[in-house]
């Protein structure tokens, strides 16, 4: 298709996606061909500590590299076509998304994808995302490489999310397919696929393994997990056994230390739990207080917190 491609028109195309802040092909060129080339100058290794007391390795792009990255994402990839079945990393969706499908269900079962982003490589993207049927092979390598790091999806880009949702496109399907002629309900939110209804356990691990490790992915057989309508249900965090809420313990933390911040000052406070990061702090029980008001909008309490937290 792209057989006899000018220069010219190769220029043309590139340009009509608008990465970089210029109109002059030349700079255009030198920008992304210059940070492709030196792809390992343009990330930095961030480590985050995990709750559970682990280390996660994070590869975050330069400010330069992400600005890119973020209109591939807008101008190249978000018109790209997912299936219904992915709910996480788009425009207007949430967890409770994720979790509304699993609602009042005999058994829920939980499965996870091992290593996720790290075995999302290369080749992958190239031939899911940036083929030669959709871009000549010089641009779609290009693509592929302002995408990719070190042979694997870095999660501190903002293209990983959506490109692992059309990677995994085809899985989706095939599973999908699979649970709607059994009538079992089907989501997954980023390396978290749920499966709910009354359904044969044993049967629908057998089949994600097998698809999974076609797809050059593994089931993480050590988070296993099936809950029953007697217990508990929660899917991304969201309680589903009757109607998506979020948990009782996880709001009353949050009244705690609402009820502390008014009592006492939030700098009082902050010296009592040893919190040494004020705007971290703030940033995060911002952040909690937002995840209860996703699943209870209408939650009169979370949003009167909501603009406490504005105003400090």
């Amino acid at each position: 298709m792209w057989k006899y491609l000018t220069d010219d028109k190769y220029n043309e195309l590139l340009s009509s996606f608008n990465l970089v802040n210029t109109t002059n092909i030349r700079m255009i060129n030198k920008i992304l061909y210059g940070i492709s080339n030196d792809i390992d100058a343009n990330y930095e290794e961030i480590i985050i500590h995990k709750k559970n007391g682990g280390l996660r390795y994070l590869n975050a792009p330069s400010k330069n590299l992400k600005s890119i990255q973020r209109k591939i994402l807008k101008n190249v990839l978000e018109e790209k076509i997912i299936s219904n079945h992915a709910c996480a990393y788009l425009k207007n969706s949430s967890i409770k998304d994720n979790a509304k499908p699993h609602i009042n269900k005999k058994i829920i079962l939980k499965l996870d994808i091992e290593n996720f982003f790290d075995n999302v490589n290369f080749n992958m993207v190239y031939k899911t995302c940036f083929n030669e049927t959709l871009y000549p092979k010089k641009l779609g390598i290009l693509l592929t490489n302002l995408c990719v790091y070190n042979n694997h999806l870095p999660q501190g880009a903002p293209t990983s999310g959506f490109i692992s949702n059309l990677c995994l496109r085809n899985f989706d399907e095939i599973v999908g397919s699979f649970c709607k002629s059994k009538d079992i309900s089907y989501t997954r939110y980023s390396d978290d696929m749920t499966f709910s209804g009354d359904f044969n356990i044993k049967e629908i691990i057998s089949l994600v393994n097998k698809l999974l490790y076609k797809n050059g992915f593994r089931l993480n057989k050590k988070k296993i997990k099936v809950v029953t309508q007697s217990t508990r249900q929660q899917v991304t965090g969201i309680v589903v056994n009757r109607k998506t809420n979020v948990r009782k313990s996880y709001k009353r933390k949050i009244r705690q230390e609402m009820y502390y911040i008014k009592k006492y000052g939030i700098n009082s406070h902050l010296k009592r739990i040893r919190a040494k990061d004020k705007e971290l702090y703030l940033r995060e029980l911002q952040g909690k207080i937002n995840f209860v008001l996703q699943i209870e909008k209408d939650n009169v309490e979370f949003i009167k917190y909501k603009n406490q937290i504005k105003k400090i």
